[in-house]
């Protein structure tokens, strides 16, 4: 019992002691605590000391330069090099390309076709120059399965005289042209009435023109324009044509108005109406102007602006106004990667017997020509570079016309003993026409070597009166291509892509009118030429490769493959 008593005292006695130790070190030791700052420190002016620039140095010995000696020890080291001279480095110049005033032009191909050109010009001073062209082109026919001539020919030449003044440059021309053309295109039920008729198919063409245009500098009165033109067939048909146009910025205020002015004459006959041996006549006058305001804002522009004209018809002793927009836009949306572009215009179009022959040759001369009011034509698109070498432009327009001109194939009235009644012939047919389209093309310029273009566009038609557009495509699409191979040789291609068109086959006798579809074709074309020297070059072609005889119009076929060759050379005086 004694000694569990003394085991617990000793423990006891230990652990009193042992509370009495840490009780005194916990006295000893600073206690952890949270320190509240009162005022944070505020430094003043008087706190802070300025080192000085240059101290001072007590002892005077430190501030003395050492004098500091070098000892180069040389010793000659041989050596064989001897370092060649400089000289300037040689840049390789590309031959300058030596640049005529003058070319002539002479080529043979099949079909018996015959290919002239020759240009001329001659600066007499410095401010005068004059010159001239002439060219032909004829072939002597010989389509497979046409049993009438189809030869054609086309002649033209030209005379112009040209000075540039000081704040003045103007030019003068006078020109003629002469075509030759068959109605070979008889329809296949008609041959032997045509025959046994004896017909004359031939169409021929004279046209006269005279005129001259003129630019100022630094005034009011841009520029204008004068033109006469006198128009003849064979058939008794005279047409003359007299145009003047002028571009003057009239000041308003603070502000430009650019305004075209214009007067357009055309007056004409034909012996005989389609139908009925009566004269036909016609002789409208159209005056009128364009006034246009363009604003610019950073990247865009606009135009904004009408078209007002008076078009007085002399033969019916009428006359009226028209009012058209003429509002265009753009706006750089990326630089030159992407500009968009869009506008409403509208015009009153002038139409004329040389201009329907210039897109038809085989019109009867037996035409009613009046003008086609085109009250607008809303379009809208983007353009731009896809690369330094690669440009696009894609649009879509919405164009309504009234009057418009169509061509139609006249119908089939072999009793009156025309040349061109036997189905073999085209008038023209006016109705409102609405016309919506869609555009895109590429073109690629990879240097001056290479270049490639492409482009299509879609129709849709929608007319009054007519039963179809007549001969307007629904497609028509296009490519070319020109590669410089090498210094000397060269090469080139195009293909044309043309829709179906519709058109009508008619017989007075007959009841009613048929619609004839006419099928779409294509035409590829392709050349290749060599430069024997820089005046001399010699070149051949080859077109309708497919040697496929397609109608553009109705019963004309075209001639099948053709092939040509020829020199072009180049001189001066």
């Amino acid at each position: 019992m004694r000694k569990q008593i003394k085991h617990i005292v000793l423990i006891i006695v230990t652990l009193i002691s042992t509370l009495s130790f840490s009780q005194e070190k916990e006295n000893d030791t600073i206690k952890t605590g949270v320190i509240d700052v009162v005022k944070p420190y505020t430094p003043s002016i008087s706190d802070a000391f300025k080192v000085k620039e240059v101290p001072t140095i007590e002892d005077e010995d430190n501030a003395t330069k050492k004098e500091v000696k070098y000892n180069i020890f040389s010793f000659p080291v041989a050596s064989t090099f001897t370092p060649a001279k400089g000289k300037a480095a040689v840049v390789k110049k590309a031959k300058p390309v030596t640049l005529y005033d003058n070319y002539a032009t002479l080529g043979f191909g099949t079909y018996t076709t015959i290919v002239g050109e020759v240009y001329l010009n001659h600066a007499i001073n410095r401010t005068e120059n004059v010159g001239g062209y002439i060219s032909h082109n004829s072939s002597a026919g010989g389509i497979e399965g046409v049993q009438f001539d189809d030869n054609y020919s086309n002649t033209k030449a030209n005379v112009n005289y040209a000075s540039s003044l000081r704040d003045l440059t103007w030019q003068i021309e006078a020109g003629y042209q002469h075509q030759l053309y068959n109605w070979y295109g008889v329809n296949d039920t008609q041959i032997t009435a045509a025959k046994n008729a004896g017909i004359d198919t031939d169409h021929a063409f004279s046209t006269v023109h005279v005129g001259g245009d003129l630019t100022f500098e630094d005034t009011y009165i841009n520029s204008g324009s004068v033109l006469f033109r006198h128009f003849t067939d064979n058939q008794g048909s005279a047409e003359n044509r007299f145009t003047a146009n002028a571009k003057i910025d009239i000041p308003i205020r603070d502000e430009e108005i650019s305004t075209k002015f214009r007067l357009d004459y055309l007056g004409g006959a034909f012996d005989r109406a389609y139908s009925i041996d009566e004269e036909l006549k016609y002789q409208n006058v159209i005056i009128g102007g364009s006034p246009t305001y363009q604003l610019k804002r950073d990247d865009l522009t606009v135009d904004v602006g009408i078209s007002a004209y008076y078009l007085n018809d002399m033969e019916a002793a009428k006359g009226k106004f028209f009012i058209y927009p003429n509002v265009t836009a753009s706006y750089r949306l990326v630089n030159d990667v992407v500009i968009a572009f869009g506008g409403v215009q509208g015009d009153l179009i002038q139409n004329s017997y040389h201009g329907f022959t210039s897109e038809n040759p085989f019109v009867s001369p037996t035409l009613f020509v009046s003008p086609t009011d085109q009250q607008y034509n809303a379009y809208l698109g983007l353009k731009g570079k896809l690369s330094t070498n690669m440009s696009y432009n894609i649009s879509g327009n919405y164009m309504s016309e009234k009057s418009k001109a169509l061509f139609k194939n006249n119908q089939i009235t072999n009793f009156a003993s025309q040349p061109y009644s036997y189905g073999n012939s085209f008038g023209i047919a006016y109705d409102d026409v609405t016309t919506f389209g869609v555009a895109g093309e590429l073109n690629v310029d990879m240097n001056r070597n290479f270049k490639l273009g492409i482009k299509a566009e879609y129709f849709s038609y929608s007319t009054d009166n007519e039963a179809e557009a007549w001969n307007l495509p629904d497609i028509k699409g296009s490519l070319f291509l020109d590669y410089q191979i090498t210094e000397r040789w060269f090469a080139g291609a195009n293909l044309i892509y043309t829709g179906e068109r519709k058109d009508q086959f008619f017989i007075s006798t007959s009841a009613t009118p048929s619609t004839i579809t006419l099928e779409s074709f294509f035409d590829a074309n392709a050349h290749v030429g060599y430069h024997i020297n820089d005046e001399l070059s010699v070149f051949a072609k080859a077109n309708n490769i497919a040697n496929n005889t397609y109608q553009r119009w109705q019963n004309f076929p075209v001639q099948g493959i053709q092939f040509l060759a020829g020199a072009t050379y180049k001189f001066d005086f």
